[in-house]
């Protein structure tokens, strides 16, 4: 367990510095991250997934809330339709308020949410909650149905931002509500 810390601590490190590259912008491609974390450009599925993770490593979310591909000379607008990765596997390190979750993308980073790497849940408009943890940059993950599903089995009770009590689960000295409040 402690080496999935370890890991969770390091991600990040020998990934490009994409966030200390300021190439002009390019304009837009026609590339999607689906919701389901598929990529596709021009309408056709990226099927090689070495591709695939390339394109990851130099993706950066800037303050105008739009997603970019960057290199030192390039900078291409592209589109997310809910998170840049994946949360694919969680890993319930503890119990309750010393409980640390480990959470490992589709495409093998790891990250110990807490302060650093923040959990939350949005709700649609349809009350369906959507997940997300922080992975680099301004970067998110998508938790999905079966990680969320785990993340309920641990919800214990606490206190959510306004003081009221809330099912949800703690991390690395941090508690995220699961629920609306």
């Amino acid at each position: 367990m402690q080496s999935l810390l370890k890991a969770a601590r390091e991600a990040g490190k020998g990934l490009p510095p994409v966030d200390r590259w300021h190439p002009e912008y390019c304009g837009e491609m026609d590339m999607v991250i689906r919701r389901d974390g598929s990529w596709w450009h021009e309408g056709t599925r990226i099927g090689r997934e070495a591709l695939v993770r390339l394109f990851a490593r130099i993706l950066r979310k800037d303050e105008d809330g739009e997603t970019y591909l960057v290199t030192p000379a390039e900078k291409i607008r592209i589109k997310v339709e809910a998170g840049h990765f994946l949360a694919v596997r969680v890993d319930a390190l503890g119990e309750g308020r010393e409980q640390k979750l480990v959470f490992t993308t589709d495409h093998d980073e790891r990250v110990l949410a807490g302060r650093e790497h923040p959990l939350r849940v949005e709700f649609g408009a349809d009350g369906e909650p959507e997940p997300y943890v922080h992975v680099r940059g301004r970067l998110e993950a998508l938790l999905t149905r079966p990680v969320y599903y785990e993340l309920a089995n641990l919800a214990v009770e606490g206190t959510d931002a306004n003081g009221r009590k809330a099912l949800g689960v703690w991390s690395d000295g941090v508690f995220v509500p699961l629920d609306q409040g």
